[in-house]
């Protein structure tokens, strides 16, 4: 039997098109060994589905780069990787994830005895630091603004209101946000709790501040949602423009969309995102004197380093300086 035969064969790489069609040349040319290699890394080794799609484009694209070239899978050598990505013009982090995703890649390779060696691994990149993140803040007074301006006169209102509060007041992803079930809002006795499942499997429990609280419960009892089952979506989405919501789970891009369409109404830039609003919190909160610990696990960093990267107070302190230069 044909492999694209096979029960759950066609499409199996995550994105539209049979197998066949997702299978990088580069593989397909070595041999089914390699394939089964390729295969196990991206299907076995990487669980994370964003990682498995940006890792399946990395390699995609030097299979693409080596195809130009005619270079075999067997016959890559370091200084190949070298080219391929000085011939990149990415930036520096994307430069990396590539870098990464091609180790991992031949690792697997010479586990499976595809190859001898891994070409990759004695290749550096360039030195990246970041000193601070690149998503734009918004204000306080602007995250006021957007709260302020939401009509709650109806259901699409009040479940856009709970959302952007919970992006606010809890400082969580939005991916985190578009996962809620309905029996992730909870009440513990004195007080109610929002349960995030985020990456890499983390499970954390938040307080839910007393606004919120009735901002949600308002929600959930006027659409009618305060008594659905445990595991249907918090947050549904809407049949068009008709303010019905519907069975179905907002993504997280759909509540990015929903930002922007409000951000616009307020009047504020639409270069804001979701992960703005957790800039601001962060920031905050480190401007009014909470421990860097106690935001870090609000946060759900597990290096402290990574929350500075969300705290604009010094960029602040350096336009205060630059503005007083007197020429």
């Amino acid at each position: 039997m044909d492999d694209e035969q096979l029960p759950g064969r066609p499409g199996e790489y995550g994105l539209i098109g049979t197998a066949d069609s997702e299978l990088p040349s580069l593989v397909a040319n070595a041999g089914s060994a390699a394939r089964f290699a390729f295969e196990e890394f991206i299907h076995g080794q990487v669980r994370n589905v964003h990682t498995r799609k940006a890792y399946l484009h990395a390699v995609k694209r030097f299979s693409a780069w080596c195809g130009e070239r005619r270079l075999e899978l067997v016959r890559v050598a370091p200084a190949d990787v070298g080219r391929y990505l000085d011939s990149m013009t990415v930036s520096t982090p994307t430069r990396k994830l590539h870098l990464a995703a091609l180790r991992r890649f031949f690792d697997e390779l010479v586990m499976r005895h595809v190859v001898i060696l891994n070409p990759a691994l004695s290749v550096r990149t360039e030195r990246h630091q970041a000193v601070e993140g690149k998503t734009p803040e918004i204000t306080v007074e602007h995250a006021r603004r957007l709260l302020k301006c939401i009509n709650d006169s109806h259901d699409i209102g009040r479940r856009d209101r709970a959302i952007i509060g919970i992006l606010i007041y809890t400082a969580a992803r939005v991916g985190a946000v578009a996962k809620l079930r309905r029996s992730d809002f909870y009440d513990i006795g004195d007080q109610y709790c929002l349960r995030f499942h985020e990456k890499n499997g983390k499970v954390r429990e938040i307080p839910v501040r007393h606004d919120l609280q009735l901002a949600i419960a308002e929600y959930l009892d006027r659409t009618g949602l305060l008594y659905a089952a445990p595991a249907s979506p918090l947050f549904r989405t809407t049949v068009r423009r008709s303010r019905r919501l519907t069975q179905n789970g907002m993504t997280a891009d759909d509540m990015a969309r929903m930002m922007k369409r409000r951000l616009h109404d307020a009047g504020l830039s639409r270069r804001l995102s979701p992960h703005s609003l957790r800039v601001t919190t962060i920031t905050d909160l480190l401007e009014q004197g909470v421990p860097l610990a106690d935001v870090q696990y609000l946060a759900g960093h597990a290096d402290p380093r990574t929350t500075r990267l969300y705290d604009r107070r010094q960029r602040r302190v350096t336009r205060n300086i630059v503005e007083r230069i007197s020429v």
